[in-house]
């Protein structure tokens, strides 16, 4: 016998018993810290070539985004710099004196980050609550206007915001932020 309501409840995604933030609960995360951003709406994109196609407010700003690890899967990597730029992971491996790096399987990439492929960004940070993730975010997203487009948890937008505010948000939840010169 029913009583009329709807007894089944939508449940937000979990990982490791955290809640995962789609785009629309990051946008009122950064509403709700009083963060100005803006969202550009668009098709899915999985590699920066199809997000060459897209027309943005802020081209000079969007980020490449590539998740590694080492060798022994001990430390985890979120590399951060501008779509145009080339990142050498033999030579991020030198100058910041890892073990050899290889990109984090998908499996790691959904467990630790909560994100699909294609969606890789720095707010999956957010979901990484053991803190295994260092994020080293290409200082040339402090030139100039000092924006950032990345996607919000989603392949299907991208979020401009001031850099500073994004580093500002993760080092509050805890993650290790490393501005520096990668490419």
């Amino acid at each position: 016998m029913s009583n009329g309501k709807n007894t089944k409840q939508e449940q937000t995604p979990t990982i490791n018993k955290i809640e995962i933030m789609d785009k629309n609960k990051i946008y009122n995360y950064l509403k709700r810290k009083g963060i100005w951003f803006e969202v550009t709406a668009h098709q899915p994109v999985y590699t920066m070539k199809e997000l060459a196609e897209i027309t943005f407010p802020y081209p000079q700003a969007d980020a490449k985004n590539l998740f590694v690890r080492d060798d022994k899967k001990q430390h985890y990597y979120l590399l951060t710099v501008k779509g145009d730029k080339q990142i050498n992971l033999k030579e991020f491996q030198h100058k910041y004196q890892t073990r050899r790096l290889s990109f984090a399987s998908e499996n790691d990439l959904l467990k630790i980050l909560g994100l699909l492929p294609g969606a890789v960004t720095p707010f999956g940070l957010l979901h990484d609550t053991e803190h295994k993730v260092q994020l080293y975010i290409d200082h040339s997203f402090l030139d100039g206007p000092g924006i950032i487009g990345v996607h919000p948890n989603d392949n299907t937008a991208t979020v401009w915001m001031k850099t500073e505010d994004m580093i500002s948000i993760l080092k509050e939840h805890g993650s290790t932020v490393h501005v520096m010169q990668i490419a």
